[in-house]
């Protein structure tokens, strides 16, 4: 089962507390690896300056102009890759972060993949962990999370709003830092600790610290 794209096809600011509890499913490499989403952040495309397509449409970030319900990778600090499920309407760039979750299936290949990770709760724990766990990456970048077929696959999303959503400033950003546009679960282990601001460079990093 996978959720119908349409339930994905609104706002990121509106989807992104609704995607709190989802079950996000990565077959990737043949290792089926499952996480629920505790933690995640809202991008707008260009009514964001934090968003990579706040300056419009790219090879790099075309993947977030639409369809919504597919996958959009990106690499930062030359070191990890992050990933955002695509939301909105079809041309307008909006998309949700994944920031953090709890693996619920496959948890040996999840530490086989984060062999460093010390606890269970640390697996998924910011948005490089959980994207490294599920092996998402260039090969994944623009899947079909609504596609039965896919190798990455949103298996479910609550009905309603979980109860316990916190929001607050976004993580890892210079602009636009300031919007309350992160939402997490409260009292969940697995989310990541925050941390204000973004690495400085000429200019400012976007989107959890990526800048074109």
């Amino acid at each position: 089962m996978t959720v119908p794209r349409d339930s994905l096809a609104r706002p990121a600011l509106l989807l992104a507390p609704r995607l709190l509890g989802a079950v996000l499913v990565s077959d990737v490499a043949g290792a089926e690896v499952a996480v629920r989403l505790t933690e995640v952040e809202a991008y707008e495309g260009p009514a964001d300056p934090a968003s990579h397509a706040f300056r419009g449409r790219s090879p790099r970030n075309a993947v977030m102009f639409g369809p919504a319900g597919h996958l959009y990778c990106y690499f930062t600090y030359g070191m990890h890759w992050c990933a955002n499920i695509v939301c909105g309407t079809d041309g307008r760039a909006s998309a949700v972060l994944l920031r953090a979750g709890e693996v619920v299936r496959g948890l040996d290949a999840a530490r086989d993949r984060r062999p460093a990770s010390r606890a269970q709760r640390d697996l998924a724990r910011g948005p490089a962990r959980l994207a490294s766990c599920l092996g998402l990456g260039r090969e994944t970048n623009g899947v079909d999370l609504c596609a039965a077929d896919s190798p990455v696959r949103l298996e479910s999303v609550p009905e309603r709003p979980p109860a316990r959503v916190a929001r607050g400033p976004r993580v890892g950003i210079t602009e636009a830092a300031d919007r309350p546009w992160r939402f997490w679960l409260e009292d969940e282990p697995t989310v990541s600790s925050y941390q204000p601001g973004g690495r400085r460079r000429a200019r400012a990093p976007r989107q959890d610290g990526r800048r074109d």
